[in-house]
């Protein structure tokens, strides 16, 4: 009975996050999102089934985030017509085609875009990126 009870309450205890964990995530956000307000990123290639998660990751920086599936379904050329209005491009290097990836890289010398490859599809990949660009440029500022 005792057991019973002590395994509610530790199972209660690690199902609640904890205030600490919250309010770093919630001090440290605002203040990388001004970073990162109003500039455009492509995201090239991933998963469909991820885009509105991925949009969600940018707009919480206060970026505004454009897909394009890599071929799939949509003109690989329609990439070129895109690149002249992003700030960056992000191409998760296991979800895109050869000729896409290619086009991007082209396209971002051609129109000084910058290039960031991901090492993967996950959402977790992206949003590490979007860290990265917020620090360098709150550090360039």
């Amino acid at each position: 009975m005792h057991d019973k009870k002590r395994q509610q309450r530790t199972k209660a205890r690690y199902d609640q996050p904890s205030a600490a964990v919250e309010k770093s995530v919630d001090v440290a956000r605002p203040a990388l999102a001004s970073t990162l307000e109003g500039r455009s990123f492509l995201y090239v290639g991933g998963r469909d089934c991820q885009v509105a998660h991925l949009r969600q990751i940018a707009s919480s920086y206060g970026a505004e985030l454009i897909h394009h599936d890599g071929g799939l379904r949509e003109a690989v050329s329609r990439i070129d017509n895109v690149l002249p209005s992003v700030d960056c491009v992000f191409c998760p290097i296991d979800c895109i085609s050869h000729d896409a990836c290619l086009r991007v890289k082209t396209g971002c010398k051609k129109w000084g875009k910058a290039f960031v490859p991901l090492r993967n599809g996950s959402k977790s990949s992206l949003e590490r990126a979007f860290q990265e660009l917020s620090t360098s440029q709150t550090r360039a500022s």
